[in-house]
C-alpha cells in the first residue's frame, strides 16, 4: 500500500509564551501543500526485523530508529502487540529541516496507513493522540486540512481557508536554521490581532499584517533569505512569507500570473 504524505506552510506565526516545561505557545495557520513524499508499507513474508526500513531520494540522516516513520510504527506495536513486521520504503522529495514538515507528514502518514493497512480501528482522535506522541506538528497530518493551530502547535481547529484560485512557489535555499536556535532569538508576546482574524481578511491585506515571529532573527543572520521573501514580492506575489522557523520561503501568485521569469538556479523551488 502506498501513500502520499505532503507538506505544509505557515500563514503567520506568532510566539506568545513560554512555558514551564521549556516549550513555547504559538498561534498559526497550517495550510496543506501539494510537494509530496511517496511511502510504501508491505507484510514482511519472512520477518527478519520488526521494520525493515529504506529509503530513496533526498538522503536522510541519523539513526533510522529516529525516523518518524519507525517511530510511529513502534508506538502502535506497543499497544497492537499483534501488528506484523513490515517492510518500509520512503522516497523523500520534501526538503528537510525547512520549515515544510515533511518528517511530521511522514510520521503521521505512517500511522494513517498502518491503521488502514491492518484494520486497527483507530478514531480520528486515537490516530492525534499517537501523533501528537511523534511531535508537535504531527497531529495536524492526521487532520490535514487547513487548520488553526495553537499551544505547541497541536490544538488544532479546521478552518474555512480555500487558496485554490492562488498558484504557490515555494523556494528552498538549502540553508539550516536550528529551531532552537530560532526560539531563543524571540521575546514572546500576544499579537494585536490573531493570525485566525487576519487570515480571514481579504489576502491582499495580508502582506501589512500577517507575520512570522522568527522572520526577524534569520533575516538578520541570513540575508539571502530576506533577499527571497523581496524578490518573490517584486515578481508580482499577493503574499509571501518564511515557513515555520525556515528557510523555506513561499509566495502566493494569482493562477494567471506567468511565473517563467523567476529563477533561482542554486535553490530548490517547487510550483504548485
Amino acid at each position: 500500500m502506498v501513500v502520499f504524505p505532503n507538506c505544509k506552510i505557515n500563514l503567520g506565526l506568532n510566539i506568545i509564551t513560554k512555558r514551564s516545561d521549556g516549550f513555547h505557545d504559538l498561534e498559526t495557520i497550517f495550510y496543506p501543500i501539494a510537494i509530496k513524499d511517496v511511502l510504501e508499507i508491505v507484510q514482511q513474508q519472512q520477518e527478519t526485523t520488526d521494520v525493515d526500513f529504506t529509503s530513496s531520494g533526498l538522503q536522510i540522516e541519523g539513526d533510522i530508529n529516529n525516523n518518524l516513520c519507525v517511530k510511529g510504527y513502534h508506538l502502535l506495536k506497543k499497544d497492537f502487540p499483534h501488528l506484523p513486521a513490515i517492510k518500509m520504503h520512503l522516497h523523500k522529495s520534501i526538503p528537510m529541516g525547512a520549515g515544510l514538515g515533511g518528517g511530521s507528514a511522514d510520521g503521521a502518514f505512517t500511522l494513517k496507513l498502518l491503521n488502514t493497512k491492518f484494520n486497527l480501528n483507530l478514531s480520528t482522535d486515537h490516530l492525534i493522540n499517537y501523533a501528537l506522541q511523534l511531535g508537535s506538528d504531527c497531529p495536524f497530518f492526521i487532520l490535514n486540512q487547513p487548520c488553526f493551530a495553537e499551544g505547541r502547535g497541536e490544538k488544532l481547529q479546521q478552518i474555512n481557508l480555500d487558496l485554490s484560485a492562488y498558484q504557490f512557489i515555494i523556494i528552498n535555499p538549502g540553508i539550516h536554521v536550528n529551531t532552537g536556535w530560532a526560539f531563543s532569538q524571540i521575546k514572546p508576546m500576544q499579537p494585536a490581532k490573531s493570525v485566525r482574524e487576519i487570515i480571514s481578511q481579504p489576502i491582499e491585506t495580508w502582506k501589512a499584517e500577517l507575520v512570522n515571529d522568527f522572520e526577524e532573527a534569520v533575516f538578520k543572520t541570513h540575508p539571502e533569505i530576506k533577499s527571497i521573501k523581496e524578490n518573490l514580492y517584486t515578481q508580482g506575489a499577493v503574499y509571501a512569507s518564511m515557513s515555520g522557523s525556515g528557510s523555506t520561503v513561499f509566495g502566493i501568485f494569482p493562477k494567471e500570473k506567468k511565473l517563467s521569469s523567476l529563477s533561482y538556479p542554486s535553490y530548490k523551488v517547487f510550483m504548485v
